[in-house]
C-alpha cells in the first residue's frame, strides 16, 4: 500500500492504533509483539511510513486479528430487514459476517413440553437472549429459568426444548449453521 491509496491506507493506519489501544497497548508494546521497532510503528499508525504487505500480516497477528479483517472496507449494504416467517411466529435475520449464522426473533405462548420425549437433540450451538417476560429452558435433565435480560449459550446436542412460563415471551436467539440446518428440517418436517 502507498500513502496514495488514501481511503484504504488512512483507514487501515486508524484500525491498527484503534485495536492496539483497544489492547490497552502501548506503542511499545505493539512494537515488541510485532517485532518492529516504536518508531516504525509510530511513522505506520501516522501515516509517515508507507504500509508493507509483511508488515501488514505481522501487525495483524501481533494484534490477534486477520489481514483480511485488517484491510476489509465497509460496504454499503449495512441494513438488513428481517425474512417474516408467520406460520412459526418468528422473524430470522442472515449474518452476512458469518454465513450460516442466523438470528430470530421469537414470540413464545406455550410451556416447555412436560415430556421428556418432545426434547431435540442436534449438531450446533445457540445462544439466546429473553427480551420480555420469563422463558422456561429444559436442557438435558435440568430445568433452567431466563428472566428479561437474561442469556443462555449451550451445545445443541444436549435433549433441549423452551417455552413460557406465565404468558407470553419474546426471545432473540442466534443459530451458527448446524443448529439454524436441524432447525429448519424440524419446521419444514
Amino acid at each position: 500500500m502507498t500513502q496514495g491509496d488514501d481511503g484504504l491506507d488512512s483507514l487501515v493506519r486508524k484500525r491498527i492504533r484503534a485495536l492496539r489501544l483497544a489492547q490497552g497497548w502501548s506503542l511499545e508494546e505493539l512494537a515488541r509483539r510485532a517485532s518492529v521497532s516504536p518508531s516504525t510503528l509510530s511513522r505506520i499508525e501516522n501515516g509517515q511510513r508507507r504500509l508493507a504487505l509483511d508488515q501488514l500480516v505481522t501487525l495483524a497477528r501481533a494484534l490477534d486479528t486477520t489481514l483480511d479483517q485488517l484491510v476489509e472496507t465497509a460496504s454499503d449494504d449495512i441494513v438488513t430487514s428481517p425474512v417474516i416467517d408467520s406460520a412459526h411466529g418468528m422473524m430470522r435475520w442472515a449474518m452476512k459476517a458469518e454465513p450460516g449464522t442466523t438470528v430470530v426473533r421469537q414470540r413464545l405462548t406455550e410451556p416447555p413440553p412436560d415430556n421428556p420425549a418432545r426434547m431435540r437433540a442436534h449438531p450446533g450451538r445457540e445462544w439466546l437472549l429473553v427480551l420480555s417476560g420469563t422463558a422456561i429452558l429444559m436442557l438435558g435433565h435440568g430445568r433452567y429459568r431466563l428472566e428479561t435480560n437474561q442469556a443462555a449459550e449451550f451445545p445443541t446436542m444436549l435433549p433441549h426444548a423452551i417455552g413460557t412460563e406465565r404468558g407470553p415471551c419474546e426471545v432473540l436467539g442466534i443459530f451458527d449453521r448446524e443448529a439454524r440446518r436441524s432447525h429448519q428440517r424440524a419446521e419444514t418436517g
